[in-house]
């Protein structure tokens, strides 16, 4: 049977399928679209069944409500003859169960009805990494069921649903792995703030918005960096047209560094900048071209005490007070912070000597800051 369709309307779908790889809520605008065109009153995308350990996460239009997705979740998954489709094949319900026995199916009775879905057309979705995407589309008792043609629509997408779902799961992986990094740099307490090749802000880290919300020695002002006087500014950009300019003529990385006095008298800031490696096919505008990477001596080391206990064998004091040393205080100011005599402190210390093999108090800081405790 041949089937006919609009080309611009179907452009405008499969736009929208695409474009919902961006949304926030994954392919909201396109299951509307869907639901729209094949006169549908729910449309869901189910992302991954429940299971035993977890439940599952599903995409759909219409108001179904928490309540629904609860009870499948807990009970009427197990029920569900409409599951295991074979790969990438458009199917209805109708081939599953019939009409007839559909009335006195209780998954159908119980679930369905009360939702007023009587017409499914499915589809199940491979992934190479070996997830799962189901797409189903439901009508109720009263309107008509779905036909050759509407069978043949889903048809031809899908092997756009593929191609969708395959960039939707590898950008998950690189925000994934964008946010592990991310958060080990805010573990280090390293500000990170990227700019443009305008030198206009794109991103700050959480402990460089934290830098700029205090506008003590560096703050953000019409999109642009200020930093300590009018001076040091200037040399920023300065730096800033340095590395862009070498970046431009293909010239191997270029890092720069300045230091920053602050108006509050806390320690200066240091400051480094450098250029982020281009991508060799992208030319785009506003895209990541420099890193100033911004360190504050008045940052504190975050470190788990249980962590720098496991690590480094110590005992929960020895731990607490080998990470107050490390965040600069000195043994008889650790001792009257942990409130013990500066002779038990010295006991500690010694035995932490012993157990990580140093000889010296800037040698364990040293050992400490450098270990993956901070990452903890």
């Amino acid at each position: 049977m041949k089937y006919t369709i609009d080309i611009e309307e179907f452009s405008r779908l499969i736009k929208a399928l695409y474009q919902g790889i961006l949304e926030n809520v994954p392919w909201s605008g396109f299951l509307d679209r869907l639901q729209s065109k094949l006169e549908a009153n729910y449309v869901t995308i189910v992302i991954s069944p429940p299971t035993d350990d977890h439940d599952g996460l599903f995409l759909t239009t219409g108001t179904t409500g928490k309540e629904f997705v609860a009870s499948y979740n807990s009970h009427f998954y197990a029920m569900d003859p409409f599951v295991d489709l074979p790969s990438a094949k458009v199917v209805s319900l109708d081939e599953f169960i019939s009409s007839s026995e559909r009335v006195d199916s209780e998954y159908c009775r119980q679930f369905l009805q009360p939702m007023d879905v009587f017409h499914v057309l499915g589809v199940d979705i491979g992934t190479d990494n070996g997830a799962k995407y189901s797409l189903r589309i439901s009508r109720g008792h009263e309107s008509s069921a779905f036909n050759d043609g509407d069978k043949a629509f889903v048809e031809m997408l899908v092997p756009h649903l593929q191609e969708a779902i395959e960039l939707h799961t590898q950008l998950g992986r690189i925000e994934t792995e964008r946010n592990l990094y991310a958060g080990a740099v805010n573990q280090l307490a390293v500000g990170t703030i990227i700019l443009d090749e305008e030198a206009k802000v794109l991103q700050s880290n959480q402990v460089a918005s934290d830098l700029l919300k205090e506008k003590d020695g560096i703050e953000l002002i019409g999109g642009s960096l200020q930093v300590g006087s009018s001076r040091d500014t200037r040399r920023l950009k300065e730096l800033i047209r340095d590395v862009l300019a070498a970046q431009n003529d293909n010239q191997p990385s270029v890092v720069e560094a300045l230091r920053v006095q602050r108006p509050s008298g806390k320690s200066d800031l240091g400051i480094v900048v450098r250029s982020v490696p281009p991508s060799q096919w992208s030319k785009a505008k506003h895209t990541p071209s420099v890193v100033l990477f911004v360190g504050d001596p008045e940052q504190q080391s975050q470190a788990p005490r249980d962590i720098v206990k496991t690590l480094f064998d110590l005992t929960p004091a020895e731990a607490q007070l080998a990470m107050i040393l490390a965040n600069g205080l000195t043994l008889d100011e650790t001792a009257e912070e942990l409130g013990i005599s500066r002779n038990t402190a010295r006991a500690h210390l010694r035995s932490i000597f012993s157990k990580t093999g140093v000889t010296r108090q800037t040698m364990l800081v040293r050992l400490i800051l450098k270990s993956v405790a901070t990452l903890g």
